[in-house]
């Protein structure tokens, strides 16, 4: 069972330790490249921001994005501003996350993201956890997928895991944690290939930022898995 209030209030505590650590930089870091490709530090702030305001649509059942170039454009208008405006951004549209998730409704009722996905209500505030803590990572100020809290590394492996069970890009996987935990993904062919290392490798890889040469696949070689 999902816990969609647990998970609001940890986007509330990610949010605050983005913020702090972002407030430590300057404006010539914020035009400098973030760890995502053609993207800058700005541009990961202003995403984070203009994300919190779609996931509000989201929750009012609204449409997330007006369109992918309206998201976008969006995006590279917002991230050239100064650092201050950016944090404030952040900031405000943050709290605006918070009130609409404080709202009463009916948190089993399926909502729409981009693309068509669906899920539902409930696992928002886990969405937006994943947004705060991975882009926290991308902006490369110090936080690592080593830092990440460990309760959310667990979920978040599971969650994309399951993102690529039945691609049919992605072969038959097992997950093998570190404890010894595994997490079967399902895919094309008769057997899967079991991938094993750490925490932080495992989920750097599903979410494509490591290459996943720390890991180990047995009887196989690691493939090449989509973008999400």
């Amino acid at each position: 069972m999902i816990d969609h209030a647990h998970d609001l209030a940890s986007v509330r505590g990610a949010t605050e330790r983005l913020l702090t650590a972002a407030a430590k930089v300057d404006n010539a870091s914020v035009t400098e490249s973030s760890r995502l490709p053609g993207w800058s530090r700005g541009h990961v702030l202003a995403h984070l921001s203009r994300n919190a305001d779609a996931l509000v649509n989201v929750l009012r059942g609204q449409p997330m994005y007006p369109s992918a170039e309206a998201r976008d454009a969006d995006i590279e208008r917002d991230a050239p501003r100064p650092l201050d405006v950016q944090l404030a951004d952040l900031r405000d549209s943050a709290e605006r996350f918070q009130e609409a998730g404080a709202v009463p409704a009916d948190w089993s009722r399926t909502v729409e993201l981009r693309n068509g996905v669906t899920d539902s209500a409930s696992r928002v505030p886990f969405r937006r956890w994943a947004e705060v803590e991975l882009h926290h990572v991308d902006l490369g100020i110090g936080y690592e997928l080593e830092d990440l809290p460990e309760d959310f590394v667990r979920r978040e492996i599971t969650f994309l895991a399951e993102r690529f069970r039945g691609h049919p890009d992605v072969p038959s996987l097992v997950i093998e944690e570190d404890d010894g935990g595994r997490i079967p993904t399902g895919g094309h062919g008769d057997i899967a290939l079991v991938v094993t290392g750490r925490r932080a490798d495992l989920l750097g890889w599903l979410a494509g930022r490591r290459d996943g040469s720390a890991l180990t696949v047995h009887d196989g070689t690691l493939p090449s898995l989509p973008p999400l």
